[in-house]
């Protein structure tokens, strides 16, 4: 009999240690079922439906993003045209500075002699247009000596004019020779005050 009770404290003892280690085992898996279950139930970054939303809100976001670049781009393309109309319409119709007396007292004598209108005395004045530091008017006082025949001739030439010319004033009087006019008249045209065509062609 004392034999077998120390055969079964025996076993008892070996049996805790190995009990323990099941428990600890048994523990573990249950805390990781937890954490699984937890992961499950709150998945990170959301549920399933808090991230189709938020992807649906990041695909709007794209789109819109995607319109507001295409929409940029467009503007800078009508801005580029627009500076690129301006410059051939002011090379076209604007007078270079260092050569805008001669080339405009050029075009009204040509324009006088298509006319038959005889041209006189010529002056100029030269004044900045406010706001730009290229640009500025100037204006020529012409008079000239013709029938009223030549005087509307030369008025339609310089309406057919490449450059911009306004005739600002115009006085006709008559002369004591029949039919002969005495005419003022201020042109107005547009000047580059560089002196060089826009956008740096010469």
């Amino acid at each position: 009999m004392p034999r077998n009770s120390s055969n079964q404290g025996s076993g008892a003892r070996g049996q805790g240690p190995a009990l323990g280690k099941w428990r600890i085992a048994l523990g573990a898996l249950a805390a990781a079922n937890l954490i699984a279950v937890g992961f499950l139930l709150f998945p990170p970054g959301g549920s399933a439906d808090d991230l189709e939303r938020k992807l649906g809100e990041l695909q709007a976001q794209a789109v819109a993003k995607r319109a507001l670049l295409a929409s940029t781009r467009q503007h800078v393309a009508a801005v580029e045209k627009g500076r690129t109309e301006g410059e051939q319409f002011q090379n076209v119709f604007f007078l270079a500075r260092r050569t805008a007396y001669s080339t405009l007292l050029s075009e009204l004598v040509d324009a006088a002699d298509r006319s038959k209108i005889k041209p006189k005395e010529h002056a100029y004045a030269t004044e900045p247009i406010e706001g730009s530091d290229t640009l500025s008017m100037m204006t020529i006082s012409a008079n000239y000596e013709g029938t009223y025949a030549n005087l509307m001739r030369f008025v339609n030439e310089i309406d057919k004019s490449p450059r911009m010319l306004i005739i600002e004033g115009l006085t006709a009087a008559p002369q004591q020779t029949g039919g002969i006019l005495s005419v003022s008249m201020k042109i107005d045209a547009f000047v580059r005050e560089d002196g060089t065509l826009v956008g740096g062609a010469e």
